[in-house]
């Protein structure tokens, strides 16, 4: 029986990004399948597209193993933010590397396409920048960060080796940070905490001196990419950093989120946490070349729209 739509499979589908590539991907014409475990996933972030025909959730853990039919695997599933991957850290490499295998043993089983949604953190505290592909990184293999950023290293290894070994169709996508609707109010990153802590005029807790860069991209470009990557020709596997190359320091950063909410937030400044890195900016040359993909989205605009989604749901929630 020939299908007539490509089946996906979306580990870590109700997150924050899984939940968008989920519903892009039913604009697309494909069905898809959303396993999540809910550990970082909502339900709230997918509840408008249960409605959907070619939608269905699945309640499970990636480090189980999982059995589907599936044309492609988009693998997300890991928590994502310092206060979640490090609340567990051996669940946390346990998600990438178990996570992984298992992940890879389905395509290898069924012969889908799969990509991983590997991360800039691979690049640890990096000594090169802009960082390129080749760039080997600066990672603390004993730190407090390193059970995710470790993590996503061994699992690239472990895509790279049923490549080579099994002949497996693979693509490695490195993604920068990516913020946008959806993110969780409590994750810890720095989009999503200034900007509630903008909307309630209470201090924006700037850790170090405030001027380490960092390189957003609105989630959108994100998705663009991720699909962009999927699609590409069976010869270009990565990895591939999908990310903005406009750099911003974090006190810029809280100073646009100040001015866009109209907030009477103070800035304080607090220590800086372990192996936290002072730049963070990819370059993109591959991606513009491979796949014609660059974000499209600035800044301000991206901040303006996730600050509207922020204060929805500060009204539902307080």
């Amino acid at each position: 029986m020939i299908r007539s739509r490509k089946r996906v499979l979306v580990t870590g589908g109700a997150g924050f990004i899984g939940s968008h590539l989920c519903e892009e991907l039913l604009k697309r014409n494909c069905e898809v399948l959303c396993l999540d475990n809910f550990f970082t996933g909502s339900k709230a972030n997918i509840v408008h597209l249960q409605e959907k025909k070619y939608f269905e959730v699945i309640r499970h853990d990636v480090i189980e193993p999982f059995l589907a039919e599936v044309d492609q695997i988009f693998n997300l599933a890991c928590p994502a933010s310092p206060i979640h991957y490090q609340f567990n850290p051996i669940k946390t490499i346990k998600t990438s590397v178990a996570g992984a295998i298992n992940m890879l043993g389905l395509a290898k089983r069924v012969k889908a396409r799969i990509l991983q949604a590997s991360t800039s953190e691979v690049y640890g505290d990096p000594q090169q920048h802009p960082q390129k592909e080749g760039y080997w990184g600066h990672v603390n293999p004993v730190g407090i960060r390193s059970c995710y950023d470790e993590g996503k290293r061994c699992a690239e290894t472990l895509f790279m080796d049923y490549h080579r070994q099994h002949q497996l169709d693979i693509k490695i996508v490195r993604i920068f940070n990516t913020y946008g609707p959806r993110m969780h109010p409590q994750d810890g990153r720095v989009v999503s905490n200034f900007i509630v802590q903008a909307l309630l005029d209470r201090d924006i807790t700037l850790y170090g001196d405030g001027l380490q860069t960092r390189s957003f991209q609105y989630v959108d470009d994100l998705i663009t990419g991720l699909i962009a990557m999927m699609e590409s020709p069976q010869g270009f596997i990565g990895p591939i950093n999908i990310g903005n190359p406009c750099e911003f320091t974090i006190l810029e950063l809280a100073e646009m989120i100040i001015q866009l909410t109209g907030s009477k937030s103070k800035i304080k400044f607090l220590p800086l946490p372990q192996d936290d890195p002072r730049q963070r900016k990819p370059d993109i040359d591959l991606a513009k070349t491979e796949l014609n993909w660059q974000p499209k989205i600035q800044l301000e605009d991206g901040l303006s729209k996730t600050i509207a989604y922020f204060e929805t749901q500060l009204r539902e929630n307080f």
